[in-house]
């Protein structure tokens, strides 16, 4: 009997243990979901956040990647440097100095034809191996990429003023229109040398600034693109809906059937 008795509580105790190892794995079973539904809303709340211009990815991609997206976000500061400053260096020397472009590629090319062909004899004189002279050629692959860039992005904006000339988007006629006539006062300031220098600083200083303040700008962006829409939607109700209802149309001569 008091085997017996035994038996049954060793039995009890293994039907005990595997309910409570049931209990645990049904735990980390219900653990493991919230863990992936918490990871699913915070993914989701993540893909709620606004975005300034509804950008979706990161901003390294939307300068288009590659050297050039590292240049422009000072990913090695020695290279961005040293184009940055040969921008401002030519800057200085065209605009400030208005030193003429053409009158120094001739300097330029006079003094360095100069000072290798006096290196050159110098070393036949004193018996030394003439210096080696690199050759200096242009890359066909980056040439190539920069010029398809270019025309994707002048085949967009193509478009962009085509479907605008359609006349199907008032807003985007409305903001064309605001950037030309901004575009031209700044253009009776200034000449196109200084107009480029201005957009390679903004270039070299925008993005990454953005990126550091990334989630700060994104909100004040929201702010801002909701007062806008906000003032549009007064505009539009109080003069743009009233000249466009002044403007014939033609007469409808389709009947219904």
């Amino acid at each position: 009997m008091v085997e017996d008795h035994k038996h049954e509580e060793s039995i009890l105790e293994k039907i005990v243990e595997k309910i409570h190892g049931n209990g645990d794995s049904s735990s980390l079973s219900d653990s493991d979901d919230d863990k992936k539904s918490t990871s699913s809303s915070s993914s989701s709340f993540k893909s709620k956040i606004y975005r300034l211009f509804g950008r979706e990815k990161p901003v390294h991609k939307v300068l288009g990647g590659g050297k050039p997206a590292d240049i422009f976000l000072w990913r090695n500061k020695k290279v961005s440097g040293g184009v940055f400053g040969a921008i401002t260096a030519s800057w200085v020397l065209f605009e400030l100095i208005e030193y003429h472009f053409l009158t120094f590629l001739c300097h330029f090319a006079m003094a360095a034809l100069a000072a290798l062909f006096l290196w050159s004899n110098a070393c036949t004189f004193i018996h030394k191996a003439t210096p080696h002279i690199p050759e200096v050629h242009i890359p066909e692959d980056p040439v190539l990429q920069l010029v398809s860039g270019l025309r994707i992005e002048i085949n967009r904006g193509f478009t962009v003023l085509r479907n605008i000339a359609s006349g199907r988007d008032l807003k985007k006629f409305i903001l064309v229109i605001a950037g030309l006539w901004i575009l031209s006062i700044l253009g009776s300031c200034c000449n196109f040398l200084t107009l480029f220098y201005i957009a390679t600083v903004l270039l070299f200083t925008i993005p990454v600034i953005y990126e550091k303040y990334e989630d700060k700008v994104d909100a004040f962006g929201e702010k801002a693109m909701k007062e806008i829409k906000k003032q549009y939607a007064v505009l539009d109700e109080k003069v743009l809906s009233k000249v466009l209802s002044k403007i014939p149309r033609g007469a409808l001569n389709k009947k219904k059937d």
